[in-house]
């Protein structure tokens, strides 16, 4: 067999199953990130439990626009049948709660925490010390202390900033060669294909919503 020639891997879907989302293609020529013995490319942005169980993603990044509450890490713990990195807070929720969330998350068996872009090194420091999970600290933009968080001790930087995500990406790769990054791929295959060119290790992407799915399937059943 040619060194370039794409093996043939056999598979099975099933007839029930078959009609699950799938990541898009693009994501799986990153590297990827080693997780505790597990590689992890394609990160799914969702805390929607139906969507969670019918996705082929290698993860699960539970990030919600509420104060965390652990009753939905739980929640989404138990429905998900791959690793999760779980969003503790660091916005509007600060000092010692991140780090009693954090260390709830890890108790329920998350395989990473994620902190918002406002969140102080001291609480880096401080979740550094208390627990063995990655801490993945969110760049929202150039203005963001990027050298600040390594020192402070984050393992991998979530690149989060919009259409500016992949010429961030590549400035801070250029500058830490081999600090781990996970970045939003955007909702094309060519944007995606932009940011790990640019330097992503892991791309995470924003699946559609059960309500845009069950739209196209009642639009099919209703022209059948």
């Amino acid at each position: 067999m040619e060194k370039n020639q794409i093996k043939y891997i056999p598979s099975y879907n099933g007839q029930l199953r078959s009609n699950r989302i799938e990541m898009p293609p693009s994501i799986y020529e990153c590297t990827g990130i080693r997780i505790f013995g597990r590689t992890i490319k394609a990160i799914a942005f969702t805390t929607d439990v139906a969507v969670i169980r019918n996705i082929n993603a290698d993860a699960i990044m539970a990030v919600y626009p509420f104060t965390p509450q652990p009753a939905i890490t739980e929640a989404i713990m138990q429905a998900c049948d791959m690793p999760v990195l779980v969003g503790v807070g660091g916005g509007m929720t600060k000092g010692a709660r991140v780090v009693n969330m954090a260390n709830d998350a890890e108790l329920r068996g998350a395989f990473g925490v994620i902190v918002n872009a406002p969140t102080d090194n001291s609480i880096v420091k401080i979740l550094k010390r208390y627990l063995e999970l990655p801490v993945i600290v969110t760049i929202a933009s150039e203005k963001n202390d990027v050298q600040g968080r390594i020192q402070s001790g984050t393992d991998i930087l979530n690149v989060a900033a919009g259409s500016h995500t992949a010429s961030l990406v590549a400035d801070i790769r250029k500058k830490f060669p081999t600090v781990a990054i996970i970045a939003t791929g955007g909702n094309d295959e060519e944007s995606i294909k932009r940011t790990i060119d640019a330097g992503a290790n892991a791309i995470s992407w924003t699946p559609p919503s059960c309500a845009e799915l069950l739209n196209k399937m009642m639009t099919k059943y209703r022209s059948d």
